[in-house]
């Protein structure tokens, strides 16, 4: 069994302090829903967990004129309780209300989903396609990064020692725009998506598509921003004929794995399909923006 040393630091400084003076392997723990299941398949191995649950600025999320400033702590049920957020960012709220089960969502955050850095995490392509970056603040200081860029493989971000996510930030949606996200399960629900789609559009005035973000999610080692996918919609109507386009850009830019739950072959195809529903949907919400 694993010796976990647990300590519950009151302020970031306090947290950022423990995580570089450890000299045994050290963990920061939001909800702990991936985290405690990890520390249980260890063997003989001590471990710092470092709780960051009474650190009241770390679970809190404002929502002003600049965007979202999301707690990385923020409990998954408290953060899609949120009406404005909700009205704002859809699909991000989509994304982080298929993160577990009701009882998993009491505990589970966006942060600890995004630090979790699995490949089928739902609220990653959610953030990505929403632009959305993250402030790490660590024993050198604050630095910034953009969500596509915080995942570095499978289990694995861009954190080094001392180092904790303070603040997601989420800039506000300009005039005419809304997201979506989809994602596949072989179950009806509380499944690990095949493949997943986040899709921000932005419409101008007379509903031509001004700018676009499609992410993927389940269809490679990380989270994928797919250039291509977005320019087949900017200057469209998004119309049938661009949606088809996109969802093969979509197609071609996964690099999936077969497995029990989906063969390599048949994730390309479902995610250009979640592609195009996606963007459809996120492009519908705009236009009543």
């Amino acid at each position: 069994m694993v010796s976990v040393v647990y300590e519950a630091p009151d302020s970031v400084q306090g947290a950022v302090a423990l995580l570089a003076g450890a000299k045994i392997p050290a963990r920061p723990l939001a909800g702990g829903t991936d985290l405690i299941i990890q520390l249980q398949a260890q063997k003989n191995e001590p471990c710092l967990v470092v709780d960051l649950k009474k650190i009241s600025e770390l679970m809190e999320s404002t929502l002003d004129e600049e965007g979202l400033h999301l707690g990385p702590g923020m409990a998954c049920a408290e953060f899609f309780s949120r009406d404005d957020i909700r009205s704002v960012y859809p699909g991000l709220v989509e994304a982080a209300q298929l993160i577990g089960s009701t009882q998993v969502q009491g505990r589970a955050s966006v942060g600890g989903n995004l630090c979790n850095a699995s490949p089928a995490a739902d609220s990653i392509p959610a953030l990505i396609a929403n632009s959305a970056s993250c402030v790490i603040v660590g024993p050198s200081g604050e630095r910034r990064i953009a969500i596509e860029d915080f995942v570095t493989g499978v289990g694995e971000n861009c954190l080094g020692k001392g180092e904790l996510v303070q603040v997601i930030e989420v800039p506000r949606p300009a005039d005419g725009t809304s997201d979506a996200y989809l994602r596949f399960i072989p179950r009806t629900e509380m499944d690990i998506a095949v493949a997943g789609v986040g899709a921000s559009i932005t419409l101008d005035d007379d509903g031509t598509c001004a700018a676009a973000r499609i992410s993927l999610g389940a269809v490679a080692p990380t989270a994928i921003l797919v250039p291509a996918a977005a320019q087949a919609l900017i200057g469209t109507k998004v119309d049938d004929e661009a949606l088809l386009v996109l969802a093969d850009a979509a197609s071609a830019a996964a690099k999936p794995i077969s497995d029990r739950r989906g063969t390599a072959e048949y994730r390309r195809h479902v995610v250009g399909v979640l592609a195009k529903r996606a963007a459809s949907t996120a492009a519908e919400r705009a236009r009543g923006n």
